[in-house]
């Protein structure tokens, strides 16, 4: 029976001894690839700071683009269930005729505060990071589709009978990286979370206007 509880310790044991370890090695690889970006990092390096054979980082990770994807895809992954919650909930809105405050009662701006702040570092490898990995243009194409998406939602007010402005897709294309950008900076230059909520709240008072006016809904 005592052999029994000592091997029944053991096994428990060793899970946890793993999830510490891998935590760690976590904790090296967002370091790494937060101070020099992916292409610079080194596997030495991140293992060093791990404080573990180059060996021991690839019983953990197939390679260095494993581990950068490990960090920023869980967040990709809520970006893009938030994104198409929020399109869903706005088309159910623009058929029911709702107001022009609970269709835009809810702005990219929100997601940033839900999704992205709370993952800030890895949202600043995507932003700043990620070049040589197979997410380098993920800002840039997550922009495309939302411009697409927009630009179809502007055509579908028209049908609707809502005043939608006459707006090409570079205009559109224009506005929207001016937008977007202007959500990313505070991330970008590392401020506190109170400067960023009170530039985030700026960005809106500023941009929002113009977006019903866009859209007809002012």
């Amino acid at each position: 029976m005592i052999a029994n509880d000592d091997k029944i310790t053991q096994n428990t044991q060793m899970p946890r001894d793993k999830t510490l370890s891998h935590i760690k090695v976590n904790k090296a690889i967002k370091e790494e690839f937060l101070e020099k970006g992916f292409e610079a990092a080194s596997i030495r390096s991140i293992g060093a700071r791990a404080g573990m054979t180059s060996a021991g980082l690839y019983r953990h990770y197939a390679d260095k683009e494993a581990m950068f994807n490990a960090m920023v895809e869980p967040l990709i992954e809520e970006i893009k269930t938030w994104t198409a919650k929020h399109t869903e909930r706005k088309h159910s809105l623009v058929d029911a005729q709702a107001r022009k405050n609970d269709i835009f009662g809810e702005s990219f701006i929100d997601m940033v505060r839900e999704v992205i702040l709370p993952r800030r570092d890895e949202f600043k490898l995507l932003l700043t990071g990620s070049a040589g990995t197979g997410y380098e243009n993920f800002i840039h194409e997550y922009a495309y589709e939302n411009q697409k998406e927009l630009m179809d939602a502007i055509r579908d007010l028209k049908k609707k009978g809502y005043p939608a402005s006459d707006i090409d897709e570079e205009e559109l294309h224009m506005l929207l990286s001016a937008y977007l950008s202007a959500c990313f900076e505070p991330i970008i230059h590392d401020c506190d979370e109170a400067k960023i909520d009170k530039y985030l709240s700026t960005i809106q008072e500023f941009f929002m206007p113009g977006w019903f006016k866009i859209m007809g809904l002012n």
